[in-house]
């Protein structure tokens, strides 16, 4: 299963970089979102601020580890990391190198390569190999076999075809997840919960059950994420927050304007303006067309009120 890559490399004075991005095969697809590869020597510690978005992410290292940080919990220091959905922004930070790739998976994706129940992943980051998988292979193995190649396309090639025997071995999920989710990022977070339950025919206490135990976070704390989601995108785009509140069902701005600082900790007024700031590595938000990063300048905190801004 070759696949085409989009290969961007670069340069500056901060250091160099390298990012590849391609579609999974569509015999994975739409289990899995994308592919992202990276490879950043920078001249100093890197810091970036992650919003919560509608995916779950799987990086594969391959050398150097990446030290995690989430309010509330001990930071994490992993080569490979797996990450569920979220409510809460989170900070990673390497020493100035980092390598590996990026697979975005729907989040139902994750239970079925995982089998974990994933409420019991939730706003947590975790080494993949420690969860209780039955997975042919190990994680740490398949990141290993990564690098080794000497090709983005054949990276992803290889991804294509270990997650396709993946998925088969692993543990089914309901198909009704499958088709409640994909109504609620369809409609951008805006579809009501009871009216999601009706369309899968479920009730709303089955809905957020199955929702907790297959998607991470019930019905109604999804939908959050993929409405702010989606404002994050409309604001970079250059709308207005009025407007955008709106267009998102958010009650008024001052909904939206607690809505953003609750899960990225910051205004939309500074993630909008850190946003358009020198950040020095092009191409670094993990979903393409999304706002979904910032680079933190040192000393700053997932708090961005307590931050020295970004840069």
């Amino acid at each position: 299963m070759s696949r085409a890559a989009r290969v961007l490399n670069g340069y500056g004075p901060s250091g160099t970089w390298e990012f590849a991005v391609a579609a999974p095969h569509p015999r994975v697809r739409p289990a899995i979102i994308s592919y992202r590869g990276v490879r950043v020597a920078m001249k100093g510690p890197r810091r970036r601020l992650e919003a919560p978005i509608g995916a779950a992410t799987l990086l594969l290292g391959f050398e150097e580890p990446v030290r995690i940080s989430r309010a509330g919990r001990a930071p994490d220091t992993l080569v490979s990391v797996f990450c569920g959905p979220t409510t809460t922004p989170a900070v990673g930070e390497h020493d100035g190198r980092l390598s590996g790739i990026e697979v975005l998976l729907a989040p139902w994706a994750a239970f079925t390569l995982f089998g974990t129940p994933q409420h019991e992943l939730a706003n947590r980051t975790v080494d993949p190999d420690e969860l209780p998988h039955a997975l042919p292979d190990r994680v740490g193995e398949l990141a290993s076999a990564l690098a080794a190649l000497p090709t983005w396309e054949s990276r992803f090639g290889l991804l294509d075809e270990v997650f396709a025997r993946w998925f088969a071995a692993g543990t089914p999920c309901s198909d009704r997840v499958v088709r409640a989710w994909a109504e609620l990022v369809r409609s951008g977070g805006a579809m009501p919960v009871p009216r999601l339950a009706e369309e899968v025919g479920w009730s709303v206490r089955q809905l957020e059950s199955r929702f907790r135990e297959q998607i991470g976070l019930g019905p109604k704390a999804a939908a959050r994420v993929l409405r702010l989601q989606r404002a994050r995108r409309l604001l970079a785009a250059g709308r207005g927050q009025a407007e955008t509140a709106a267009v998102c069902g958010y009650y008024d701005q001052a909904h939206l304007s607690g809505e953003f600082k609750a899960m990225t900790g910051c205004t939309p007024r500074e993630f909008t303006l850190a946003r358009r700031g020198p950040g020095g590595v092009p191409d670094g938000d993990r979903m393409t067309g999304e706002a979904t990063s910032l680079v933190l300048t040192p000393g700053g905190g997932a708090d961005f009120s307590k931050t020295g801004g970004v840069g």
